[in-house]
């Protein structure tokens, strides 16, 4: 039999062809978002414009900026990670103040997990529109769980700091907004050795899925296994559960996924943590709320409290409430042995106008119990209106699919997901589609940027319109031995079209502008740093992931831009100069340094015949990792990580 690495399209493609329309070639885009700024430290010249580009791409106070989703009326939902509001000592107490520098994160922050540290949020939500009656996509923060804005102050002008991450992860056309976020810090009077220690830091839960009313109203998704009762003598612990939800529809349905058990060994550990505290004196005691938060947070990757975690469904009521009966279990792929003590994972991560949920579960492929994997699947009601599970069946190669993941699903049944498997000799993660309309569908994963056949870039979908326009990340090198820079990617079923969505920008999305004589420059960047001396780079934008896609076309996700580096002494502070401005970061050379920032972006097709910028851009030696929680990549890995920063003393 053909291999389907080596088809393009199939029955997948030809099935939707005459709902999808006709054939169009990629269309140019514009970013949205982009502002110019005149610099007041710079001086013109026939080289330099003195006029700055810019990504109005993350919250105020903050380092960075991810655009997640975007809805049928240009309205979008997106994460910023990292302050970058850093305290400066001066000489005397009126000098002390804050500097905002691009680069605010020092390499000596790190990221601490304790129970003898207060919680620190890095992770706050915001809102972007086209049609901000202040400013157009320009990324509002957005209260949720009563969280204050990063750059905010108390009464005595000291910055708030909270301790509450949130997340948002979707919207529909009706401006609904779903995420999650933590419970806020709770602290208990430390009662032991160290006499510097004031409390003890814990909070009530790790993860609360949400949904957000268009009015502003919050309904929380709790989970149905939130407190732990132990049978000996029914000592209770309130562990809080996880939930989590990934996207809504136009019919208010949200899908997620929420705990509905302890792993026995997790119970074993919160046992571990009742006896302590019983048992303790009063000289030396062992609250179990703190021991429970220890096994909460990470461990190398780990957690040592664990939950069984399927995947839910809750439908908002015109009420804007979520009774009970509205709250929906998806089935698992499998049916446990009663006397199992493995951990089984189902997660929702789309959902279409037709209540299709994909997602994730784990299975016994064929029903071999000796097969368990973590699959693409797809949940659809029955003549009932109940849901059954259905598997994407990826057991088809001559070769082992290790795992796969459905992301996305259009009205007309089309899912996108990822596989993973072995390329060329190199395990890779790849595109696949999949038609639930058509009974003889296979899994396809069309070819990419080399054409005919495969090639070994690994790609990773996000959304896909009713268009058939698919947007995600992929792999631009084919370096084998460090991480790969990665691009944003549009990929039309319609012709089987796969492109670099930078190679479809116009210049002054990538940075250019035209000079006296009318030929294409970078925009020149020019600032003074502490030692009066100026550092003027050139302006490149790169767009490295598409997250969402509407029925218009607009893309929104994550750029690059060129920012400069500042130093840092050892303990986490800025240098600064005589003048007051801090120093630049030097290279061997003496040479100043910059580095790309990631922003949102957004982007729209642009209007009449403008044609896609040619100019080369070089960002190969850039890679793009993604840092913390700010996308939906922690949404598929469990036990599920969150990043949070402190100062170092």
């Amino acid at each position: 039999m053909k291999s389907k690495f080596d088809k393009a399209l199939s029955v997948v493609a030809l099935s939707v062809i005459g709902a999808l329309g006709s054939v169009h070639a990629a269309p140019v885009y514009e970013i949205v978002n982009l502002e110019s700024t005149l610099n007041e430290n710079c001086v013109p010249s026939a080289e330099i414009s003195c006029v700055e580009i810019d990504l109005k791409g993350t919250v105020d106070g903050t380092r960075s900026g991810y655009a997640l989703a975007v809805n049928a009326t240009d309205e979008m939902v997106g994460v910023s990670k990292g302050k970058k509001k850093l305290s400066v000592d001066g000489e005397d107490d009126e000098d002390d103040g804050v500097i905002d520098v691009e680069d605010g994160i020092a390499p000596e922050e790190q990221i601490i997990y304790s129970v003898f540290l207060p919680i620190i949020a890095n992770n706050f939500s915001f809102t972007a529109e086209e049609n901000d009656p202040v400013s157009a996509w320009e990324p509002n923060f957005f209260s949720m769980n009563g969280t204050t804005a990063p750059t905010d102050v108390d009464d005595e002008g000291e910055l708030i700091v909270n301790s509450v991450e949130t997340f948002f992860y979707g919207i529909n056309s009706s401006n609904y907004k779903v995420g999650s976020y933590t419970a806020p810090e709770k602290t208990i009077d430390y009662a032991g050795s160290d006499e510097e220690q004031e409390f003890w830091y814990y909070r009530d839960f790790e993860l609360r899925g949400v949904a957000v009313t268009p009015d502003g109203a919050e309904i929380e998704l709790a989970p149905s296994y939130e407190t732990y009762i132990r049978e000996d003598d029914g000592f209770e612990v309130e562990l809080g559960g996880w939930s989590a939800a990934a996207a809504i529809n136009d019919n208010n349905l949200v899908v997620g996924y929420a705990s509905t058990e302890i792993l026995e060994f997790s119970s074993d550990r919160v046992d571990n943590c009742i006896d302590a505290d019983l048992e303790a004196d009063e000289d030396a005691p062992a609250p179990v709320e703190i021991c429970v938060q220890a096994d909460q947070y990470p461990s190398n990757g780990r957690r040592n409290i664990q939950y069984q975690t399927r995947a839910h469904v809750w439908q908002i009521d015109n009420d804007n409430t979520i009774p009970s009966e509205n709250v929906t279990e998806l089935e698992l792929g499998l049916t446990p042995d009663e006397d199992s003590t493995l951990l089984f994972t189902a997660q929702g991560l789309g959902i279409n106008n037709n209540d299709v949920v994909v997602g994730r579960s784990h299975v016994y492929r064929n029903g071999k119990t000796d097969d368990l994997y973590q699959d693409a699947a797809y949940w659809v009601k029955n003549a009932s209106g109940e849901y059954e599970y259905q598997w994407i069946d990826t057991d088809i190669f001559s070769d082992t699919v290790y795992s796969s993941i459905a992301r996305d699903i259009n009205d007309n049944g089309i899912v996108i997901g990822s596989l993973y498997k072995y390329v060329s000799g190199y395990l890779r993660t790849k595109l696949f589609l999949y038609d639930i309309n058509n009974p003889s569908a296979e899994i396809v994963v069309p070819s990419d940027f080399q054409g005919e056949g495969l090639s070994e870039l690994s790609s990773y979908p996000k959304a896909i319109n009713n268009a058939g326009q698919v947007v995600g990340n992929i792999e631009v090198t084919f370096d084998k031995d460090k991480p790969r820079p990665k691009a944003g990617f549009l990929y039309n079923i319609n012709d089987d079209d796969f492109v670099n969505i930078n190679n479809t920008l116009t210049c002054a999305s990538k940075g250019y502008e035209e000079d006296d004589e009318g030929k294409l420059r970078r925009s020149k960047v020019t600032i003074i740093d502490g030692t009066g001396e100026s550092l003027t780079y050139d302006s490149e934008i790169y767009v490295v992931e598409a997250n969402g896609i509407n029925e218009e076309g607009t893309i929104v996700g994550t750029a690059f831009i060129r920012k400069p580096l500042y130093q840092f002494d050892s303990s986490g502070n800025l240098i600064l100069g005589e003048n007051g401005l801090p120093l630049f970061e030097l290279n061997g050379n003496g040479e100043p340094v910059t580095s790309y920032l990631p922003r949102m972006v957004a982007m729209k097709p642009v209007s009449g015949n403008e044609e896609a910028c040619t100019e080369s851009d070089e960002v190969e030696d850039e890679p793009y990792v993604r840092q913390g929680a700010a996308s939906l990549a922690w949404m598929f890995a469990l036990p599920l990580l969150w990043l949070r920063r402190r100062r170092m003393k």
